[in-house]
This record gives structure tokens, C-alpha cells and sequence, in this order.
């Protein structure tokens, strides 16, 4: 029985780490041949060596999603390495103690990092999304996830610059997949709760307790649990699927 991504290519940015590096390996298994970017050339290379060894087939991409050249030249890369680009997942993102804003409240937070936290988080999905759609558009179609959280539903404390953006980013995959449903691509969002990755690490140490009360589940959720979302929506299973935001939480957002 062949993969749900047999023959396909895939680009997934933040895939040195946690979720992306789940999906990484989680689309590895399922017969996609991957391009794996991050921030971090180290990071990359450690999550494509993971592939390699486990039989998949990878290549390692580093560059800033908030610099449209850097995307452009990433998005080029795996159409020269592979001839498309079937899925893509934008899942590059940075959390609050990233731009030394943890645990400050919305008139506490400096220009600069609310900058910094706008620009990863929603631009660089924007950026990804611009340089991605032309290129699916000429090969008849495609599909695209983007990470958003329970974070783009909700509002959350000490998180302002951090929900906004990813309420922009469900914003932005609900326009997309009605602007481009008519070229046969597929623009959705998964919605993680908290998922024990270095992201959550800070904001469990303060408020884990707080939070994991708020989990009907009782506990966090892996990153493999965000991957097989991500699959399921970038696989022909979710071909009647567009514009859609899916929460994986634990059910958080049912309380």
C-alpha cells in the first residue's frame, strides 16, 4: 500500500524542531520527498539526518522567513532539488520569551518585540504563502498548512503581540483558500493547544498547573499529534477540505 504522500514533494519551514520535525518525519513516512527549513542550518540538518535514517528522502534549507529573498530562494531550492512543490507547511514561528516578552502584559511588551513576534509569526507565513501560491498555481495546484493555535480563536494572558498574529494568520488561510480554491489548492490551518515542545517549556514552568486545569484531557498533547493533522490535510483524504482552521487542544477550546 503506497503513502498518503507517495510521489509528493513538500517544503516545511521550522522543521529543525518540535512539531515541524514531527511532521518532517511523519510525511517522511508516508512517502514524501521533504525540504526541510529553519532558522537554524544545525537544526535542519539534525531533522533531515532523523529522515535519512529512517529510510525518507530530505534536503536541508536554513534562511528568515520575515526576508522575502530568503523565502523566494527556499521556495526555489525545492523546485530546482524536486520539479514542485505539492505541500507546504508554514510553520515557522516564535514564542513570547523569544523577544524577552514572557509574561508581560499587552502595555509592557516593547515596540521591538512586538515587531519581531508580528513579523515570524504572520508575515513570515504571509512571505511563505507569496512566494509559494505562483508556483502552485503553475503546476495545477497544491496544498497548503499553516500553524496557527488555539491562541488565533481565543485571547490569552500575557500573550498580546503572540495572538494577534496568529488570529492574522487564520485570517490569512481563510482569504487564501477562497482566492485560490479555482487553481485546486487547498489553503487550511491546524490549531494547537499546548504541546510539549521548547516553545510551552517557559510558560509551563509559570502557569502549567493554571493551564493544564483548563484541558478537559488533562495533559499536553505531542508534537506527533499536531503531524498527523498536518498530513491528514495535506493528503488526497482531504480533498473537500479548504478554509479551515482545526483545533488540536484536548478539547480546550470546548470548555
Amino acid at each position: 500500500m503506497s503513502g498518503m504522500l507517495e510521489g509528493k514533494s513538500a517544503l516545511i519551514t521550522g522543521g529543525g524542531g518540535g512539531i515541524g520535525r514531527a511532521t518532517a518525519l511523519a510525511f517522511a513516512r508516508e512517502g514524501a520527498r521533504l525540504a526541510i527549513a529553519d532558522y537554524s542550518e544545525q537544526a535542519a540538518a539534525e531533522t533531515v539526518a532523523l529522515v535519512n535514517a529512517a529510510g525518507g528522502q530530505a534536503m536541508s534549507l536554513s534562511g528568515d522567513v520575515t526576508d522575502s529573498s530568503h523565502v523566494q530562494a527556499m521556495v526555489a531550492a525545492v523546485v530546482a532539488a524536486y520539479g514542485r512543490i505539492d505541500c507546504a507547511y508554514n510553520n515557522a514561528g516564535i514564542a513570547g520569551y523569544q523577544v524577552g516578552a514572557a509574561g508581560k502584559l499587552t502595555h509592557e511588551w516593547s515596540d521591538d518585540a512586538f515587531d519581531r513576534m508580528i513579523g515570524v509569526n504572520l508575515k513570515g507565513v504571509w512571505l511563505c504563502m507569496k512566494h509559494e501560491l505562483p508556483q502552485m498555481i503553475a503546476q495545477g495546484g497544491g496544498t497548503i498548512v499553516n500553524t496557527g493555535s488555539i491562541a488565533g480563536l481565543v485571547g490569552l494572558y500575557t500573550s498580546s503581540a503572540y495572538v494577534a498574529a496568529k488570529h492574522g494568520v487564520l485570517g490569512l488561510t481563510k482569504t487564501a483558500a477562497l482566492e485560490y480554491a479555482g487553481n485546486n489548492i487547498r489553503v487550511n490551518a491546524v490549531c494547537p493547544g499546548y504541546i510539549e515542545t521548547k516553545m510551552t517549556e517557559d510558560t509551563m514552568k509559570r502557569r502549567g498547573a493554571e493551564l493544564m486545569a483548563k484541558v478537559p484531557v488533562g495533559r499536553m498533547g505531542k508534537p506527533e499529534e499536531i503531524a498527523e493533522m498536518v498530513l491528514w490535510l495535506s493528503s488526497d483524504r482531504a480533498t473537500y477540505v479548504t478554509g479551515a482552521c482545526y483545533n488540536v487542544d484536548g478539547g480546550y477550546m470546548a470548555i
